[in-house]
């Protein structure tokens, strides 16, 4: 019987646990360590252990302590770090003790180009952010926001979005007398993921007059490239003055360069020397619009155009500021210039009458110079104002408006140099002629010293009169000078104390006696004991001289010579009293309407002359002497004589008596 095989034995597994001996077990105490460790670190992790090398970094990179109260990170392929409670250090010399602080501040990060050492700072937001800045006390030094002396950044951070939740910025210039507190925040974007845009509204004082702004820029984000230009638009008041800048800034807070379209607008162009330091003579209301650009000490308003008063006025301005002191120059043109808007050249307000522009204090001040017994301007000129900048302005205006004076146009060229001010020239075109002045006035010294040196030529007398019927009555040209030179810091104080000589005369006209009748003032009634009753008084000449001394003209020679009677005058007119005291004398050329004539007496003030005839000055000796005379105007007096064609002054005849 066959026998069945046994079964093979089973044979050993090639893999079997065995006992690691000591090196393995070290080596698996290790790992067990490391795992725990990591699991612990997870259960524990927190991110403030990196507030210290985070706060000493930034530290060393601008000079300032930050500190963080919480700091946590969401990890991910967009990373977000959050701090909360940061406070930045402020200068040692700001009023407070941090610059800057926030509730929050958020900023998204991307991990993996980061790791290729390319930084991208997808958005950045900013929760309750209060930002001070505050410039030096001391002038030339830099302001608050000046880090390690403006050599710590590197190159700009690489932001694509910005957000400000509920933040306020705070500018204080404290030397400038300007504090302004503003409330910011990020409004809604324009397009799905374009940056959003920053708001701002606020108000406070601005060079010590109350301030308000109100604007926007639609990128915030090159506010921390000071050479990249952002756009923005600005609404401000400060006092009377309204501004609206709408354009491109580059660096706002060093305000070197900007291209912006600039609205301007106010009561008084003088309220721009305390707002800019821009020294300009009291004005009525005005408006302008043109471009303002800066590049770093070079200002520019050009191509503006607007109102002041009833004028219009257009040019181009610049102003630069790297000197010792602001020098502005200028091109101006006005196609029609309403005189009176000149009267705060000389320290007047404007008229105020129907249809004027005057604002409220020129109202009141013109009230008050009606009120009172002179008319001269004696408010003082600011020598600071005198001092404070340099200016080259030449100003064209081809029409001028001017109720009381026939002036037909104007060209004036005014240099201002360390108080210094020259006027050359100061032409107006009169009448058909013209007045042609030079003036200079030299505020380098407590007391002004003015000099005016003016000379008429060819001023026709009977386009003197607006009226088409007065303009018939008269003819003749009229010319002279006049030399003045007077210390004071008002008009009428330089006027009051000046030295010099006035001279005035006509060659041949005439003059009607509906003219005068019209005069007014009594005039008419007057006259008549001067001037025969004819319709017409022929003028064979006229003339007058004076003398100044002391603010004091005194008659040197005055004249009228007509057809049938020479009036020659004596007396003295005060600058300084505005008060006048001539004799006029009729010497008639005929006995036989001798009886007729008497002394005419101009006496009064500037502001309310008298005219009356003086019988006591006519005596009986006077009323019957017949004696020969001639008159000769001065020489200097001839070259100004318009005669008319062929004809010749002849006022040097012997006349019987």
């Amino acid at each position: 019987m066959d026998t069945a095989p046994a079964p093979a034995a089973p044979r050993a597994s090639r893999w079997r646990l065995r006992r690691p001996g000591m090196r393995g077990q070290r080596w698996l105490a290790v790992a067990g360590l490391l795992l725990a460790a990591l699991v612990v670190l997870l259960l524990l992790w927190d991110w403030n252990w990196f507030k210290g090398p985070l706060e000493r970094m930034v530290q060393a990179r601008t000079g300032r302590a930050l500190h963080i109260g919480h700091l946590d990170v969401d990890l991910g392929s967009t990373s977000t770090l959050r701090a909360d409670r940061v406070d930045f250090a402020n200068a040692p010399w700001a009023q407070r003790a941090d610059m800057a602080r926030a509730a929050r501040v958020e900023i998204d990060l991307r991990l993996w180009p980061l790791l290729r050492g390319d930084l991208q700072l997808p958005e950045v937001r900013l929760v309750r952010p209060d930002v001070l800045l505050q410039t030096a006390p001391r002038p030339g030094e830099p302001g608050n926001w000046d880090f390690l002396g403006g050599g710590n950044a590197d190159r700009p951070l690489p932001l694509k979005r910005l957000r400000v939740d509920d933040g306020t910025l705070r500018f204080v210039d404290a030397a400038g007398r300007t504090d302004i507190q503003l409330a910011v925040h990020s409004g809604a974007p324009k397009q799905g993921n374009a940056a959003p845009p920053l708001l701002l509204q606020g108000d406070g004082r601005w060079r010590g007059v109350s301030f308000s702004v109100r604007g926007g820029t639609e990128s915030p984000l090159q506010l921390a490239d000071s050479d990249h230009p952002f756009r923005l638009h600005l609404d401000a008041h400060a006092g009377d003055t309204h501004a609206t800048a709408s354009g491109t800034l580059t660096n706002p807070f060093q305000l070197q360069v900007f291209d912006l379209r600039f609205r301007l607008g106010g009561k008084d162009l003088d309220d721009l020397y305390p707002l800019l330091g821009i020294a300009m003579p009291s004005s009525p209301p005005y408006r302008l619009d043109g471009r303002l650009r800066r590049d770093h000490d070079t200002w520019r308003y050009e191509k503006f155009s607007g109102q002041v008063g009833d004028s219009d006025l257009a040019g181009n301005v610049r102003i630069d500021v790297g000197g010792e002191r602001p020098r502005l120059t200028a091109e101006l043109v006005s196609r029609r210039l309403d005189f009176d808007d000149l009267a705060g050249f000389v320290g007047a307000p404007p008229a105020t009458g129907g249809g004027e522009s005057a604002n409220p204090g020129q109202k009141a001040a013109a009230a008050a110079l009606d009120a009172r017994p002179t008319v001269l301007p004696d408010t003082p000129y600011n020598l600071g104002k005198l001092r404070a900048m340099d200016a080259d302005v030449r100003w064209k205006a081809h029409r001028i408006d001017s109720p009381s004076l026939p002036l037909d146009d104007m060209d004036a060229h005014l240099l201002l140099d360390d108080g210094l001010l020259r006027l050359e020239p100061l032409n107006f075109g009169v009448a058909g002629g013209d007045i042609r002045s030079t003036v200079r006035m030299d505020a380098r010294q407590p007391r002004i010293a003015t000099t005016l040196d003016a000379r008429v030529r060819g001023v026709q007398l009977g386009r003197l009169f607006p009226d088409a019927r007065l303009a018939q009555q008269a003819s003749g040209g009229i010319g002279g000078h006049l030399r003045l030179s007077g210390h004071g810091n008002s008009v009428a104080a330089m006027l009051g104390s000046s030295d010099g000589e006035v001279a005035i005369g006509m060659g041949r006209g005439h003059v009607g006696n509906l003219l005068m009748e019209l005069a007014g003032l009594d005039v008419a009634e007057s006259l008549k004991f001067l001037f025969t009753g004819d319709r017409q008084i022929p003028l064979r000449c006229a003339f007058a001289d004076f003398q100044v001394q002391d603010g004091l003209m005194q008659a040197r020679a005055l004249a009228f010579d007509t057809s049938d009677t020479l009036v020659v005058g004596e007396g003295s007119v005060s600058l300084g009293r505005e008060t006048l005291d001539l004799l006029l004398r009729p010497r008639p050329k005929d006995r036989s309407i001798l009886a007729l004539r008497s002394p005419l007496r101009i006496g009064g003030t500037f502001k309310d002359p008298s005219f009356r005839p003086d019988f006591k000055a006519l005596g009986l000796r006077g009323a019957i002497a017949v004696t020969l005379g001639s008159i000769t105007p001065p020489a200097a007096l001839l070259a100004t004589f318009e005669t008319g064609p062929g004809k010749d002054v002849d006022c040097g005849g012997q006349y019987a008596r």
